[in-house]
């Protein structure tokens, strides 16, 4: 059975979507901010606002990792945004981070250092900035040239970033509602592909194999 191929963008209109992805993707996080200037993210307003940037970090983060299984399993080659959406999500837990260590703590070193202390979550969220730094520097054509096939091994990173914000989101919450457990879920998904992947890719060549020799 065929795979489904679904037609692509036209190569001159790819910069165009890839700027406009990151207009839309930026969105949610400005609107928060103008919500919360405004009185409409409800009695707390920094957490909420801390919240909603940190859970569309994660959801970036999702779609990321989602671009490979689409492009394998159903055709979907949206190779060309995945740059833009790992920068998304990088961005979002840096304004994350920042919201924490300024509205949030208020710059006080002291309470930081005894928040990490009581609350473990935060220290898996620090791990994961401090994972994706790398990531978001060598997100460039020079690093790929310049690190050549280290590129695809340093870029691997992204899998425990994947986990630990989980962690974070879900400890955070203290509760294992329906929303976390959706994403320890997606997460799980897209984490198990990549375990697969390899043996689903082998059948695949093995199968234009059989088709070519015919």
């Amino acid at each position: 059975m065929a795979m489904l191929a679904f037609p692509a963008l036209p190569a001159h209109y790819k910069p165009a979507s890839i700027w406009a992805l990151y207009a839309v993707g930026l969105t949610p996080g400005l609107y928060a901010f103008y919500l919360g200037i405004f009185g409409g993210l409800g009695a707390d307003p920094v957490r909420a606002f801390e919240h909603l940037l940190g859970l569309w970090a994660l959801r970036f983060l999702c779609l990321g990792l989602a671009v490979t299984p689409l492009r394998d399993l159903f055709g979907i080659n949206l190779i060309a945004y995945r740059r833009a959406l790992g920068l998304l999500a990088f961005y979002y837990v840096l304004a994350h981070f920042t919201v924490y260590l300024t509205l949030d703590r208020g710059l006080i070193f002291s309470s930081i250092a005894g928040d990490i202390l009581k609350r473990p979550y935060i220290m898996l969220g620090m791990a994961g900035l401090l994972m994706l730094i790398p990531l978001a520097v060598t997100s460039n054509r020079a690093s790929i040239r310049r690190l050549g096939p280290r590129w695809n091994t340093l870029h691997k990173l992204v899998y425990p970033v994947l986990i630990v914000a989980v962690l974070h989101y879900a400890l955070s919450l203290k509760v294992i509602s329906a929303e976390p457990a959706f994403y320890i879920v997606v997460a799980i998904v897209l984490l198990g592909y990549r375990l697969v992947r390899p043996r689903i890719m082998e059948r695949r060549r093995a199968k234009r194999g059989v088709v070519r020799a015919r």
